[in-house]
């Protein structure tokens, strides 16, 4: 899995029937240690409904096709949960609320 933050939308008109009504976000992904830009951004399906800003865990390969709003989609990346918190080594590097 990758954590990263919603950087960006990305809008299709014309797209595979079984992507039809599927919102498209673009991922940056991120350090999990003090969520600092790693790499290159992605284009990922949102099946919680994800914002700009906000923190995300993507699954990426064929476990992209396992959430109830992707299965059987042929999708590569797709947003599985909002991130509230990350604890590493027993400190919190990051907390979802401090962000407001």
């Amino acid at each position: 899995m990758i954590v990263g933050r919603v950087v960006g939308t990305v809008v299709c008109t014309q797209k595979d029937h079984r992507m039809e009504g599927t919102r498209l976000m673009v991922v940056q992904p991120v350090s999990i240690a003090d969520q600092a830009s790693e790499g290159k951004p992605l284009v990922a399906v949102d099946t919680v409904g994800s914002g700009i800003g906000e923190l995300v865990m993507v699954c990426s390969g064929s476990s992209a096709r396992q959430t109830s709003r992707t299965v059987n989609t042929p999708t590569d990346a797709s947003i599985m949960g909002i991130v509230d918190n990350i604890e590493l080594l027993g400190s919190l590097v990051y907390r979802k609320q401090d962000e407001k």
